[in-house]
């Protein structure tokens, strides 16, 4: 399998920990990276940030026009939209980050997935599948691609699992992600949940929240 190329941003020498971040439709690996210095990360902290690139395939709600995509979508339904082979593919291509990431050193409960809209989808779908014991889930207005998915999930339920939507997103309807979220609540998985007045986007308040959630994950105490 050859694997996508990527993006990296480190916060310092000697990663301890490794945030791999997906985009959502039609961006690439460049549009998160603006954030990390947002993040404020403190200097006993030094993570690596890994931003793929999704395949450029046809999109089908888009007049079939080819852009980076994690997978088709076939439809605006929050049910049957996501192309299950195209979720599956990607997924395969996140799992091997992972692996590369265990292959340069770090450890897999020092590894974060991490997206926003489809990407978010193809993190949430790795998560109920992984073989791997992850340090957290960041999943940012995003949905389950495949809801049949989570009742035989063979994920750890002791996943962290950090899922974030704007409250009038006209994208991806917040209920979409409440919803999902419920759903992986149902089985087992302990969510945090954070809405913002946002559209489907990152707001200030929110990058506070994901930095605070990332120290909380890789046990670093902080009195701001």
């Amino acid at each position: 399998m050859t694997l996508p190329e990527c993006v990296e941003v480190t916060t310092g020498e000697n990663p301890v920990g490794s945030v791999i971040w997906l985009h959502g439709l039609g961006a690439d690996g460049h549009d998160f990276e603006p954030i990390v210095p947002e993040l404020h990360l403190p200097a006993e902290l030094p993570l690596r940030f890994v931003f793929p690139h999704a395949p450029v395939r046809p999109v089908t709600i888009n007049g079939g026009m080819s852009m980076r995509a994690w997978y088709d979508i076939v439809s605006l339904d929050a049910e049957g939209r996501a192309d299950a082979k195209g979720v599956y593919e990607s997924t395969a291509l996140l799992e091997g980050l992972i692996a590369r990431e265990i292959d340069r050193g770090i450890d897999a409960k020092k590894i974060v997935i991490a997206g926003f809209s489809m990407g978010g989808a193809i993190a949430i779908n790795t998560a109920l599948h992984s073989k791997e014991s992850l340090a957290g889930l960041m999943a940012l207005s995003t949905y389950l691609p495949l809801p049949s998915e989570v009742a035989a999930s063979t994920g750890g339920r002791d996943l962290p699992v950090f899922m974030a939507h704007g409250s009038f997103d006209p994208m991806l309807p917040m209920q979409w992600g409440q919803a999902s979220a419920e759903k992986l609540k149902e089985t087992g998985f302990a969510v945090e949940w954070h809405d913002y007045p946002m559209a489907h986007a990152v707001c200030p308040e929110e990058i506070r929240d994901i930095r605070e959630w990332l120290l909380k994950i890789y046990g670093v105490r902080t009195s701001g």
